[in-house]
């Protein structure tokens, strides 16, 4: 039986109850999540920046994003596996855009993709979808085009930018997309563009009133110290506990603590004795 969550699935759950997503870049990671309640992981282009050390999103390949992707395919039989498009992945052509979309799930295993952008990238995601393919959207802060933006800063502040985004989401939405991410944009906006459209959307720094939220799981447990953006909440400080373990184990490395005895191999009395024999007759 296949327990997969599904994208009509999710669809289907907007005004029902909340959705879920987090991200994940490995195997370990995404078996973790698939054992939890979580409906979708996404495999970001944030590996970037929290698995790659890059200080954006930009520098991260197609080859990187199947790479990790066919990673957490492995992991996660039960969540809905989104694959991140990274930069200049579709932005060139619908010919490479649907080709791009198409490794995702041919290559990597991935069950859907997430692409940034609103109206302009409209003729690639009807492409996409028409070729069988489903479609997350993205709008708001949408890293990729931070050069464009001018950093990392919130989206729509104005009427005339907030009237912007809800027409981006309601072309994205008439594209075909199953649901739509609002990452960084006034919660009172993010309320109104949920009202509108009749796909979920996922909001990340967007207020309580989208159908669903998303963060970086390196974010949410405390691995990623280097920006800790507002909208983020630490539900866990692992990367403490790590620094606390690993500190521990160099402590008992050095006191003769560890490896105990449980922690060791042995011979048999007589095989010992024999090779010692071996040894003395040298």
């Amino acid at each position: 039986m296949n327990n997969r969550v599904t994208v009509p699935a999710i669809m289907e759950l907007k005004g029902k109850r909340k959705i879920t997503m987090v991200t994940a870049y490995d195997y370990v990671t995404a078996r973790w999540v698939d054992k939890s309640n979580v409906d979708m992981i996404l495999v970001g282009d944030s590996l970037a920046m929290v698995m790659l050390g890059h200080d954006d999103t930009l520098a991260v390949t197609m080859e990187e994003m199947l790479h990790h992707t066919r990673a957490v395919a492995r992991g996660a039989k039960r969540a809905l596996i989104v694959g991140d498009m990274p930069f200049m992945s579709y932005q060139v052509s619908v010919e490479q855009a649907v080709t791009n979309a198409g490794r995702f799930l041919k290559e990597a295993g991935a069950q859907a993709v997430k692409l940034e952008g609103g109206a302009a990238v409209v003729r690639q995601i009807r492409a996409i979808v028409d070729a069988g393919i489903p479609v997350q959207g993205h709008i708001g802060l949408t890293p990729q085009s931070i050069a464009q933006l001018g950093g990392f800063r919130v989206q729509g502040k104005t009427a005339d930018a907030a009237k912007r985004l809800l027409d981006d989401a309601m072309a994205l939405a008439d594209a075909g997309c199953f649901s739509i991410v609002l990452e960084a944009i006034p919660a009172p906006i993010a309320e109104i563009i949920t009202e509108r459209v009749y796909v979920p959307t996922i909001g990340i720094g967007a207020g309580a009133g989208c159908d669903g939220q998303v963060l970086v799981i390196h974010d949410m447990v405390g691995l990623y110290d280097r920006i800790t953006p507002r909208f983020v909440k630490k539900y866990e400080d692992l990367g403490s506990r790590m620094l606390d373990a690993l500190n521990k184990f160099h402590d008992e490395v050095q006191r003769g603590i560890f490896p105990a005895d449980e922690h060791s191999f042995k011979m048999k009395p007589e095989e010992e004795e024999r090779l010692r024999s071996f040894l003395r007759n040298e």
